[in-house]
């Protein structure tokens, strides 16, 4: 694969020693632009499409090689819950593959769910290593993060890894928010939920249930208990109503409810008929669950057409199959009811969704109205944010939909030691939208409760951009069709709550994987970068790099880490050599997956580098940074990590 009108053109760092240097080439904001993450001509769709941006192309490369424990290790850096994404994400990667436009998108979720497989078993799960802040243990500072959901967790989980060992307070019985209570058993099993919750708990977080912050305890007594900072993840735990005539009878509920009720007891039961309010996957699940509790007939009711509908294409498709019909372009007039008990709903037609300006103002002829009997109606029409009393004496504020107002960057609200993520800011959105919003709160609070730290200069600000598809030149590539999961035929997957849903074989992953284009790719700017070398000799001796862009660098070799490759060593260069090497071997030789760069206080700091060899694989260097300092960095890479 290459652009259609050429090698992609890109920019280079101008050198002291080539050109006169002055105040004129200093950047104030050098700490800022030294973390971009892509240049303008874009990068992977895949993991730019992704919220959390993780490196897709790099762990896919990894599932192909059978390097599965490398694969996952490289997934959670990003993402804590690799097997609960691999079976609700609503995979926004495979929507933007390159891939999908020669046929079908790669089935990047498939592969994820298969890699995390691995997780599922205390005995082969991996646990990520741990910063140790300093020979006197973890760092003190209490946080308390409130809301065990995916942001919420995901929070704590990146602040364990820094070394902290938050304590997440979870009013439910059980953590994991609406990945619990809110998603049924048939898309995501709770031990699936449990098993990744278990790997936080061995990283040294403490989450405790039955605990309602604002009514059990108030910020304030924690303040005194000396907590420095917060996240607050409480999601939209609550449903909306519709607002029409007859809603507060009998046997009218939220699909909220109704999913939690279900989540905690699937011995609920429900007769006869029932109507499900709603367009979207909550009103899906809401139908399908119905169905498995016992009511007789299920139809959902959409004000959307059928191709304008929010649920998936998936998911609709399950949902017909199991027997939910599906009735588009109508909303709730009135609910009947005979005996305080409703009895039907009187819907009317919908003939336009938005206003001029484009926001949701639906409009209805009410002339044209139908009338379905049915002995229960499910509501789910959106969430809302429930607070009770926890924001009670804060100066936390509350915008559009009671959501919290914070800095789009930080999530800082107006009482500077309070954070927010996930539903609670965004309003409504998917698992991985919270798991990103959590690392971003993790890295907010590390910097606020260091003293003297900005929460913004040097900040990684993740602005990643797709790349033109419309520019690409396909050469040969693999023809294999896109692979697909079988089901467990001892399940019954249209009344039972049991997930039916397998996994990928390993020779379907192996297959699967040669589809991806490889489309991502990694850019080395050599006058700034520390490139991983192939260097013969031993630890302790020198080597020179010289004749490489007409300039001599000479590096020392020191002792390896994790055992590399024969004749691999790490290399570390004297400090302020800006062009330092490039790779000794042929490109289609290397492959960079391991970095280790320890910056120093004195001057420009050192910079260390290594590779593995791997022959046969497309070459994947690093962009390294050697003039920060003062950090200490382990990366495992993959294919793409630093496209």
């Amino acid at each position: 694969m290459h652009p259609k009108n050429g090698p992609v053109q890109y920019p280079r760092q101008e050198l002291p020693d080539t050109v006169k240097w002055g105040p004129e080439k200093w950047a104030v904001d050098y700490r800022d632009k030294n973390r971009i993450n892509c240049y303008d001509t874009g990068t992977a769709p895949c993991k730019t499409a992704c919220p959390a941006h993780i490196a897709v192309q790099g762990y896919l490369k990894m599932a192909a090689q059978g390097r599965y424990r490398d694969a996952l290790a490289l997934i959670k850096k990003e993402n804590p819950f690799p097997a609960v994404c691999g079976r609700i994400c609503n995979r926004r990667c495979e929507d933007a593959c390159t891939r999908g436009t020669v046929d079908q998108a790669v089935a990047i979720d498939a592969v994820k769910k298969f890699v995390a497989q691995q997780d599922l078993n205390a005995a082969h799960r991996y646990v990520p290593p741990v910063v140790q802040p300093s020979l006197q243990g973890p760092w003190p500072q209490k946080i308390a993060i409130i809301g065990g959901g995916p942001a919420g967790l995901s929070c704590a989980y990146f602040l364990a890894l820094q070394g902290y060992r938050p304590t997440v307070f979870e009013k439910n019985e059980h953590p994991g928010g609406m990945l619990r209570y809110g998603i049924p058993s048939f898309k995501l099993e709770k031990d699936v939920i449990d098993a990744e919750i278990d790997i936080l708990r061995e990283l040294g977080v403490t989450i405790r249930c039955g605990v309602e912050v604002g009514k059990d305890v108030t910020l304030a007594q924690l303040r005194a208990q000396g907590y420095k900072a917060f996240y607050l993840a409480i999601g939209c735990q609550g449903g909306r109503t519709a607002g029409v005539p007859g809603e507060d009878a009998a046997g009218i509920q939220t699909a909220v409810a109704l999913l939690r009720t279900v989540g905690g007891d699937e011995s609920h039961k429900m007769t006869g008929k029932t109507v499900v309010i709603g367009g979207g996957n909550v009103a899906i699940d809401a139908a399908r669950v119905a169905l498995r509790c016992g009511s007789s007939d299920v139809t959902m009711v959409c004000l959307e057409p059928r191709e304008k509908m929010p649920a998936s294409a998936e998911e609709i498709a399950e949902a017909e199959e199991e027997g939910t019909a599906i009735r588009c372009g109508y909303g709730p007039k009135e609910f009947l009811t005979k005996d305080g008990h409703v009895c039907g709903v009187v819907l009317k037609r919908c003939t336009g969704l938005y206003d001029a300006e484009g926001r949701f103002a639906p409009t209805y002829d009410e002339s044209v109205t139908i009338t379905l009997p049915c002995d229960n109606v499910v509501l789910s029409i959106g969430q809302c944010i429930q607070w009770g009393n926890l924001l009670d004496g804060e100066a936390v504020q509350l915008g559009r939909g009671q959501g919290a107002v914070a800095d789009a960057m930080t999530y800082q609200t107006a009482q500077s030691d309070i954070f927010v993520g996930g539903d609670v800011y965004t309003g409504p959105r998917f698992a991985i939208d919270a798991i990103a919003a959590g690392k971003q709160g993790a890295i907010s609070i590390h910097r606020f409760v260091q003293p003297n730290t900005s929460l913004t200069i040097g900040r990684n600000r993740r602005d990643f951009y797709e790349l033109d598809k419309t520019n690409l030149a396909l050469d040969d590539y693999d023809r294999a069709p896109r692979q697909a999961a079988g089901m467990d035929d001892a399940i019954d997957a249209h009344r039972s709550f049991r997930d039916a849903h397998l996994t990928l074989t390993e020779a379907q992953v192996k297959t699967e994987t040669a589809r991806c284009l490889g489309c991502g790719a990694s850019v080395v700017d050599p006058n700034m970068a520390l490139i991983a070398m192939d260097c013969p000799g031993q630890a302790g001796y020198s080597v020179d790099a010289g004749g490489f862009l007409g300039t001599t660098v000479s590096g020392h070799i020191v002792a390896g880490l994790d055992g590399p490759a024969e004749g691999m060593y790490y290399v570390r260069l004297h400090q302020n050599i800006r062009i330092l090497c490039r790779i000794v071997r042929q490109l289609q030789e290397i492959d960079l997956r391991r970095v280790f760069v320890n910056g120093g206080s004195q001057g420009g700091g050192l910079g260390l580098a290594c590779c593995a060899l791997n022959p046969g694989l497309i070459n994947r260097a690093a962009i390294l940074y050697p003039f920060l300092s003062d950090f200490k960095l382990v990366w495992d890479l993959g294919a793409d990590e630093i496209a």
